[in-house]
């Protein structure tokens, strides 16, 4: 059953305060930093990154070739379009809905949520048996509603959401 919380700048703020205490804090600012500096990945943050959110997929990340990375995320990233750039990205090996969004969400910031079961609870939806564009979509329209009410960074929004799951579900 998903949470039923009516969610304040606050409230985000006590639970991401609490995130914001792991050990990869830093390994986050710099995807912020490379994708400032950069509008694709290469092989090595590609890998850093999909393993960030989830390691189960690191024998599919090795099978991309460097160039296919670069051409892919360059491509995804330089669309306006949202399906475009959600849906190439997932052209990947290892790329699902989850690590996509990981991946818009740093190279966007303020713009995308991370798709990710803890937030999508927190944030009152019920978890689908699968991914598509339309859930993924939704999910993130009511995310940027969160933020227009909160008035706060989507990186925080994310961690506090995260946080509140991880210590509140069962």
């Amino acid at each position: 059953m998903p949470a039923n919380i009516k969610w304040t700048k606050k409230l985000l703020l006590k639970y991401a305060k609490l995130y914001e205490k792991r050990s990869d804090i830093n390994l986050e600012d710099g995807f912020f930093e490379w994708f400032y500096k950069h509008r694709y990945l290469n092989k090595k943050v590609f890998l850093r990154l999909g393993r960030w959110k989830t390691v189960r997929q690191t024998k599919n990340y090795l099978r991309n070739r460097q160039s296919n990375i670069a051409k892919i995320t360059k491509t995804a990233l330089q669309s306006t379009d949202e399906r475009v750039r959600i849906e190439t990205l997932m052209k990947l090996h290892g790329v699902s809905w989850a690590v996509g969004s990981v991946i818009l969400h740093f190279a966007f910031p303020n713009h995308y949520p991370i798709l990710d079961f803890r937030a999508i609870w927190s944030i009152g939806i019920k978890q689908p048996k699968s991914y598509n564009f339309e859930f993924w979509r939704n999910y993130v329209i009511k995310f940027r509603k969160l933020q227009n009410k909160t008035d706060l960074p989507a990186r925080k929004i994310d961690r506090g959401l995260w946080m509140y799951s991880k210590l509140r579900q069962y």
